[in-house]
């Protein structure tokens, strides 16, 4: 069964429709990205997902469970780290599990440790970088009780370089903790190098334009995205995106 499963989904907005029957799914352990053109309703898919609205038609099932406009089933991490800038790093990532009464300090500092954040338990937010306060913010989603974890782009707002480690990181950590994960970003390159599987979105009224299975063994080396191999999947996937139909 999959972790999660959208099933004909349509979503609307004054009178203009934005979803137009989308279905996919999203193994277990399984890392998706979603690659679409600006305003391609990546974000209302999030939303849909998260309970925030409702499909107009549809289902949206989480281990099998029927979720329409249920929220608190996943775990969700925006474009930006969203932390509180008057609660510790460590008061931070322990949020989600404090809220569900699960809180495991000695879990929480473990992962801080792995993400490089040792000695910042107690800073606040203004204190840390941007790739340092985007992995407290993808701690913090570990250590929450969903098993489905989506990623909204958050990695766009970083430089190059410090956005190539944080790719690398984040496979290492979903790699030990398996994870699902439902990845939305706009970087062709990022979604080939991350994930099981690519999600291309057409433009609106957006439908799944084309799934792609990428069979790039891991773990993945960063030099991976200077092959030829990974060029020729970034030129189809560009080719892609770039035609209408």
């Amino acid at each position: 069964m999959p972790k999660l499963c959208i099933k004909n989904v349509t979503k609307t907005f004054s009178g203009k429709t934005i979803l137009d029957n989308v279905s996919f799914s999203v193994g277990d352990a399984e890392f998706v990205s979603i690659l679409g053109p600006s305003g391609s309703g990546k974000s209302t898919l999030f939303h849909l997902i998260g309970g925030i609205s409702n499909p107009d038609s549809g289902d949206i099932l989480l281990d099998g469970r029927r979720m329409n406009g249920e929220r608190g089933g996943i775990s969700y991490t925006p474009q930006a780290p969203s932390l509180l800038p008057w609660r510790t790093i460590l008061q931070n990532v322990m949020l989600g599990a404090e809220l569900t009464g699960d809180k495991d300090e000695r879990r929480a500092l473990a992962l801080m440790k792995r993400a490089g954040l040792q000695g910042y338990e107690k800073a606040f937010p203004h204190e840390l970088s941007g790739g340092m306060m985007q992995r407290a913010a993808f701690i913090r989603s570990l250590l929450s009780h969903q098993s489905l974890i989506c990623l909204d782009e958050p990695f766009s707002a970083l430089d190059e370089f410090t956005r190539l480690d944080m790719q690398a990181w984040l496979l290492s950590i979903w790699q030990s903790y398996q994870r699902s994960i439902l990845f939305v970003t706009h970087n062709i390159e990022e979604a080939i190098y991350l994930s099981d599987r690519v999600i291309i979105l057409s433009q609106k009224p957006t439908t799944i334009k084309q799934e792609l299975k990428i069979s790039f063994e891991r773990p993945r080396e960063k030099d991976l995205t200077l092959s030829e191999e990974f060029l020729q999947w970034k030129k189809m996937i560009y080719h892609q995106l770039q035609t209408k139909q």
